[in-house]
């Protein structure tokens, strides 16, 4: 399994002791395992993957230690899955948004739905 491959080469991520977790946070590893499902599926090569992410990690303003190594993961995949027609950068913003706003308004303590987005239309 590829994915299961790329995790047990933790040293290999940046900033990373091969005792150390993976994923500092759950997001991460949802943004992992989506590069790895949508690979698995045949929407982009390896190469292609890594030539996406590599542009975003070279990009001006990248933190020297790594910890927005994620970030830049998560960038990446969106931009290729615009640049592959699956989900269109505008698409990908306005349902951020979305999420954002439900966020906002969801008292504390409750699951976060997008249904309490003020401006869900349902």
């Amino acid at each position: 399994m590829p994915g299961r491959a790329i995790l047990n080469r933790r040293e290999a991520l940046p900033g990373l002791s091969a005792d150390a977790p993976v994923f500092a946070e759950p997001w991460q590893a949802e943004a992992f395992a989506m590069v790895v499902a949508l690979h698995e599926r045949g929407l982009f090569s390896w190469s292609e993957w890594a030539e996406a992410l590599s542009a975003e990690v070279k990009q001006p303003g990248a933190a020297e230690d790594g910890h927005d190594y994620y970030a830049h993961w998560l960038a990446a995949l969106e931009k290729l899955l615009a640049a592959k027609g699956v989900a269109p950068s505008r698409d990908v913003d306005q349902l951020a948004a979305a999420w954002q706003r439900a966020a906002h308004a969801t008292p504390h303590g409750k699951p976060i739905a997008l249904e309490n987005d003020p401006l869900h239309g349902g």
